[in-house]
């Protein structure tokens, strides 16, 4: 999936930001009505405003062109992901230094190693967390360290009870389904990401795409806020 990840955007337009981060549907960029949701999904669940306070961390934010959509609901914003090319669409294309920045770095080494974490308050991850290997981990680093954060939101994750619908009743291995290395990450039930939540000290509150967005048949997002 790595690998996968970071060749698939240099083999696109440099302006195809949808297509760089594979937020596409049959190989097409998304609608912008798909792009307005999740814009829209992430604003309430993390309780933006226009013209706010928030500091937001954004863990695995890609190319940054969704991430800068939230630009004006913002008073700043640190975006990281691992892929050196991404980030330096970000940079070239929506960075604005001072304000909202992008940085090559692994999630799990920022999280664990930084040292500027008590200014954020909320953070995002949109489409990544089913990738992290030890996802527990993370979301106990994140409750020990980053002691400010009032919001996480968990993004497009895919529902394991739900896989049936996705896959047209022909399942793959379970193998594959618990695999954070695969096309779709690791597929995790409400009840084990509740789980998962309260033994690192959030509590976990779901939320349901409309119905016209290609992936709620099979995916939701989580909002965390610490215990």
């Amino acid at each position: 999936m790595e690998s996968d990840y970071k060749d698939a955007a240099k083999m696109v337009g440099e302006k195809d930001y949808w297509a760089q981060v594979k937020r596409t549907i049959n190989g097409r960029p998304m609608a912008d009505s798909d792009i307005a949701m999740i814009i829209n999904a992430i604003s309430d669940g993390l309780y933006l405003h226009s013209g706010g306070q928030d500091n937001l961390l954004d863990i695995g934010c890609g190319n940054g062109a969704l991430t800068s959509m939230l630009y004006p609901s913002l008073a700043s914003m640190l975006g990281i992901d691992y892929s050196e090319y991404l980030i330096s669409v970000a940079k070239r294309d929506f960075e604005d230094p001072g304000h909202f920045e992008y940085r090559v770095v692994a999630a799990e080494e920022y999280i664990e190693t930084a040292e500027d974490v008590l200014r954020f308050n909320k953070i995002l991850m949109y489409g990544c967390f089913a990738y992290f290997a030890d996802a527990g981990g993370v979301l106990r680093t994140l409750r020990k360290r980053f002691s400010n954060v009032e919001r996480i939101f968990l993004g497009n994750l895919p529902d394991l009870a739900k896989a049936e619908d996705f896959y047209y009743g022909e399942i793959p291995p379970w193998g594959e389904l618990r695999n954070f290395d695969s096309k779709i990450g690791i597929w995790r039930t409400e009840a084990e990401i509740s789980t998962l939540s309260a033994e690192a000290g959030w509590s976990a509150s779901f939320s349901y795409m409309p119905s016209g967005f290609y992936a709620s048949h099979y995916r939701y997002d989580v909002v965390l806020t610490p215990v």
